[in-house]
This record gives structure tokens, sequence and C-alpha cells, in this order.
């Protein structure tokens, strides 16, 4: 009875989120784990079935590291790595696209430096997203995006892919942007989760968050200041994750919404 009692608790979030696009920054553990891979593809395979509009965005992680070690590349050629997931949730039954954000200019980035000014390399920010781009991708496709940019002269560069995710979802106007991550969520000084807040309760603490939690909640800030309705940070290391927060009452992560 308990699995008809969640499938009864999903159906009002199905209705609510039909139709709507939920952008996902597909990172840590579940990238690594092959199978947290597999249940990942599923899960959003099922999204997509349920009647929304899956964008995926994927930063590599030691994927990209270890693939540039062995073939002796640059950080600027990056974007020689195609995304592998694609092919994941093809085999879960709906056809994916894998993407480089300089693909056709899908992200125009500008060279970036260190906040000290010190010049870091081909590393750089998002300037534009092509919306048309992966407008006309996710009409047929789940779009799989790695966080890869190039300038107005065609040089590659690097985008964190926090910021890539939440520059995707405020260009789509998603309803919704969700995090991957290898922690519970955004914890509190107690270390404990913090399951729902506002965006003006992130704005305030951010200056005192450290480590990898930072440009996540700027990135979540940035996509719910444009128009993004909610946010959510949830511990990928955890089988169905992304399914649990946004399906059921309790969730599993931090919910951020654009509440004063």
């Amino acid at each position: 009875m308990r699995d008809v009692a969640t499938l009864l608790e999903a159906l009002p979030y199905i209705r609510e989120f039909h139709g709507k696009t939920v952008v996902i920054k597909y990172g840590g553990a579940a990238m690594t784990d092959v199978k947290l891979k597999e249940e990942f593809a599923r899960d959003v395979v099922l999204l997509k079935y349920v009647g929304m509009n899956p964008v995926i965005v994927h930063g590599g992680g030691p994927d990209i590291t270890s693939y540039m070690e062995r073939l002796d590349l640059p950080v600027q050629f990056v974007d020689g790595l195609r995304v592998s997931d694609a092919a994941t949730v093809n085999r879960h039954g709906q056809p994916a696209i894998g993407l480089c954000g300089d693909d056709g200019l899908l992200f125009r980035a500008a060279r970036q430096a260190a906040p000290s000014g010190q010049d870091i390399g081909f590393v750089g920010r998002i300037e534009r997203v092509d919306v048309d781009v992966l407008t006309h991708v996710a009409q047929d496709y789940i779009p799989v995006i790695a966080s890869v940019g190039a300038d107005r002269e065609g040089n590659s560069y690097n985008i964190n892919a926090d910021e890539a995710a939440g520059a995707v979802a405020r260009a789509l106007g998603a309803y919704k942007l969700v995090f991957l991550t290898d922690v519970a969520g955004w914890l509190s000084d107690r270390g404990q989760v913090i399951s729902e807040t506002t965006a003006s309760e992130v704005a305030t603490a951010l200056p005192t968050v450290q480590g990898g939690m930072r440009p996540k909640l700027a990135a979540c800030l940035d996509a719910i200041d444009g128009g993004v309705s909610f946010a959510h940070i949830v511990d990928g290391r955890e089988p169905h994750s992304l399914l649990l927060e946004l399906f059921t009452d309790a969730g599993q992560g931090t919910k951020i919404g654009p509440g004063s």
C-alpha cells in the first residue's frame, strides 16, 4: 500500500509540473557511480514521460580531468569531451542529445579573471544563452549540456557548471532548477539540512558560505532573480533523490523559493 500512497502523493506534483521545464545540474557521486548513473537516467526519462521538459547540465568533474590527463589536452580543449550520459538516457527510452556550450555558440562566454585580477587561463563566464537552440532541441530530445562556452572569436572556455545551470534555467524561464551534489543539502551551522528557505535568506547568508556550496547558492539566487520559481539542492548519492525532492511532500534536500 505504501507504493500506492507514494503514487497518490506524487500526482498533484505531476499535474502541477506538467509542461514545465526543469534544469538539472548533474554531478558528484550521481555522475560517477554506475548504479546511481542508471537510476538518474531512468528518473530523467520518467520526468519526460509525465510531461515535464528536463534539461541536464553536466560539469564533467573527474571525467573531464582524467580525459584531459590521458590525452594531454590543455583546458581550452575540454569541449572535446562529449557527454556520455546522453547514451545512458537513450537506453531508457527517450532520445537525448549531448551538447557542448560552444556548439553553435549555445553559450557565448567572455574570459574571466580570478577575483584578484590574475589571469587563470581559459576560464569564462556566460554572457548569453542561445535559447532558440535549446528550445528547438528540447522539443524532441532531452538536452545534455557540457558546461563549455565560446567567445565571439571562437575561443573555448571552461564554464563553472553551477553557473551554467543557473544561466540555462534563467534563460529558459525554467520552473525549477535542481542541483545534484554530494551533501544532503544546504546545511545550517549545526550541520542540519535546511529543508526550505527563501532567496532573501540565502542572499543574507551567502557572504559567509564557503566551498562548493557557495557557487550553487549563487546560481540559485541568479536563477530565481531571473524568474525561475524554485531552486533545489539535493543529495545525488541517494537513489532517486531527484524524484523524492520533486514529487513528495517531505522532499529530500533544500528548496529555495523567491519569498522575502
